[in-house]
């Protein structure tokens, strides 16, 4: 078996990177590429649990500034998260994963319940798991219920699937002459203000000891390469 930099793994899809070129919702091409990656690093032995977001659909932060109370926008934000969680789960099955969503607000008509011990059953018998709706609560963003749940599970690093490389000084889509750091220390994101995730998730990773992986999700065959020690990325711990 391949030799893994990384045996458990909690990936973190964004909700942006669903739609691919589209403006909004889901691109099923950019979904089964992304679970074809996944099956491809669950093959090599990788265990993997993801947790998704859902910008695609509606962000709450974005619905609170348009006047809505934060509370119910961030509901609904959880809600569009659990409709990515089922098309991803849809499109590991398709690629040949034993595959389930698991959600923090409790719909068993649509997934299973989240519970800790039931979702640590699920990947020791070998499945991928699928986590929507962030941690269940309001004012926490589906990045720190990345963080918790990789703690949650016991990762040995949380992959931050992006739109860019790695790590960079400034967006680099504004400011070319950015650099971009192969390491940087969980510290230094916070008080450079890097921006790569919310300061909760970086503080829980760093408490806990949980290496964060930022990558291209864009980048075809990344997500294999990074769980092998490969590709492109930048690593904070």
């Amino acid at each position: 078996m391949t030799e893994l930099a990384h045996k458990r793994v909690l990936l973190k899809v964004s909700g942006e990177a669903l739609m691919g070129d589209q403006g909004y919702g889901i691109d099923m091409s950019v979904v089964a590429r992304i679970c074809g990656e996944i099956n491809a690093a669950h093959k090599l032995g990788a265990e993997i649990c993801l947790v998704v977001g859902g910008g695609n659909i509606f962000r709450g932060v974005a619905g609170a500034a348009r006047g809505m109370d934060r509370g119910e926008a961030d509901y609904m934000g959880m809600l569009a998260t659990v409709m990515n969680a089922i098309a991803l789960k849809g499109g590991l099955v398709d690629a040949g994963v034993d595959a389930l969503a698991m959600s923090a607000i409790p719909m068993p008509t649509v997934c299973e319940p989240f519970t800790r011990n039931a979702a640590l059953a699920h990947l020791a018998a070998g499945r991928v798991v699928v986590f929507a709706a962030g941690t269940g609560n309001p004012f926490f963003t589906t990045d720190t219920a990345a963080a918790l749940r990789a703690a949650e599970m016991g990762c040995d690093a949380l992959m931050k699937g992006t739109s860019v490389d790695g790590v960079y000084s400034a967006d680099p889509k504004k400011e070319p002459s950015a650099s971009r750091f192969d390491k940087v220390s969980f510290d230094d994101v916070l008080t450079k203000n890097l921006k790569i995730m919310d300061a909760a998730s970086i503080a829980l990773a760093r408490d806990n000891n949980i290496p964060i992986i930022v990558f291209s999700i864009r980048e075809p065959n990344e997500i294999v390469n990074v769980i092998k020690g490969q590709g492109t990325s930048t690593l904070v711990s």
